[in-house]
């Protein structure tokens, strides 16, 4: 008893730096990083008329962030286990608010591309603000506050592309990057002052040890191995429904304004409540329930989806019903991954939003060819297949788990 009374002591003198304000900060300065890799969407057609690029190429520019981002997982946020994480943040948002100011200020399309490069590889920040906050936080309260700074990133996702076509608007494309690296230096005043002064312990570890490391987890851990199949198949099926959503609303009958399709984002935001949520879910231990009733509620969303030609209302419930899933089940496989190896949760950050990287290319890559294929019920398919899978891959685990546990009583 005297044991787990002191225990608990110096957890909660360990890690008292994780307050509720701190939290909020995070999940803010997540949200305006991963915001910066979903600007350029709607402000495409102004950068290649400014340019005088071509449709073909003005498109490596989401290729480019996209490829850098996912380097920046496997190259940078494994740093979080080998230096000082609060002066890795201020130094990555610094060099991140350069890189905006260069892309704002671009005089040609050589350095816009070089800069948005650069932008890509920085925005990966949002996932050590992640690994940070688990690393903080009491065991009791590593899913709640988990699922608060992913909620930041969810709201910086959808509201991305709508707060970029509206300043595209009113003030240009440029006026877009250079408002965020204005926002990203105020970010890095207000984590300044705020973000703990505690002693880093230095891993032993050197940088390419640690990157062999990083992928030697995947061997080790068989919850990072699941989790991480199911990561690459509901995000598949998130990039699946948002890469593809333009085509049908912009094109007769509907016919929406790009403004009014952004707005279905704010459909979204339940997502974000519901990644709070579960988080709660998992701090009491009911991971496994809620990545169940999660799973079965993505397959179910795509029927009102494939409905978007009856009403625009059913597209409305079924964008809801996918977001809340995709983001419950999303912020329970985190909790669940950073149960097992407390000290190496920046690695464990990178290795898991590999699986997330890969499903979201996959999802964007076949909605488009799918859609041209066969319309949007073709593509309503492919989600649906994509999220059954999924429900099947939990299922197929949790009876192994039960096999196994049976064999050994």
């Amino acid at each position: 008893m005297q044991h787990s009374i002191q225990k608990a002591n110096k957890e909660s003198s360990t890690k008292q730096s994780m307050t509720g304000a701190l939290a909020w900060v995070f999940a803010v300065c997540s949200g305006l990083s991963v915001a910066n890799i979903y600007y350029a969407q709607p402000l495409l057609d102004s950068i290649a008329l400014e340019f005088h690029l071509s449709t073909a190429t003005i498109g490596l520019v989401i290729t480019i962030t996209q490829i850098c981002y996912a380097l920046g997982l496997l190259l940078l946020v494994p740093l979080g286990d080998l230096v000082n994480r609060r002066k890795l943040i201020l130094i990555q948002m610094i060099l991140s608010a350069s890189a905006l100011i260069v892309v704002g200020t671009s005089a040609s399309s050589s350095i816009l591309f070089s800069a948005i490069a650069m932008v890509g590889l920085l925005a990966v920040i949002t996932q050590t603000f992640v690994a940070y906050a688990a690393h903080l936080s009491a065991d009791s309260q590593r899913g709640s506050i988990v699922g608060r700074v992913t909620s930041g990133i969810v709201i910086g996702i959808l509201l991305a592309r709508s707060v970029a076509g509206l300043m595209n608007d009113w003030l240009g494309w440029r006026s877009v990057y250079l408002f965020s690296a204005s926002l990203t230096l105020i970010s890095v005043f207000v984590l300044g002052r705020m973000l703990p002064q505690g002693s880093f312990k230095q891993s032993k570890l050197g940088y390419l040890q640690l990157l062999a490391s990083t992928l030697r987890l995947y061997k080790e851990l068989h919850v990072l191995r699941i989790r991480g199949l199911l990561a690459m198949l509901i995000f598949m099926a998130f990039s699946i429904l948002w890469t593809a959503i333009v085509l049908p609303l912009s094109a007769p009958p509907i016919s929406l304004s790009h403004a009014a399709i952004g707005a279905f984002g704010f459909a979204g935001l339940a997502g974000a409540l519901a990644a709070a949520k579960a988080g709660k879910l998992a701090d009491h231990g009911s991971g496994q329930k809620t990545t169940a009733i999660s799973l079965i509620i993505l397959v179910l969303s795509w029927i009102p989806t494939s409905l978007l030609h009856t009403s625009l209302w059913f597209l409305v419930v079924g964008v809801i019903l996918l977001d809340l899933a995709v983001q419950a089940v999303h912020v329970t496989n985190q909790s669940l991954i950073y149960q097992v190896r407390p000290e190496a949760q920046s690695r464990l950050t990178a290795s898991y939003m590999i699986f997330y990287s890969i499903g979201s290319a996959v999802g964007s890559i076949f909605s488009t060819q799918v859609y041209a294929w066969s319309g949007w019920r073709g593509v309503c398919l492919l989600g649906a297949g994509v999220s059954i899978t999924a429900l099947l891959v939990w299922i197929v685990d949790r009876l192994s788990e039960r096999f196994v546990s049976a064999r050994r009583d």
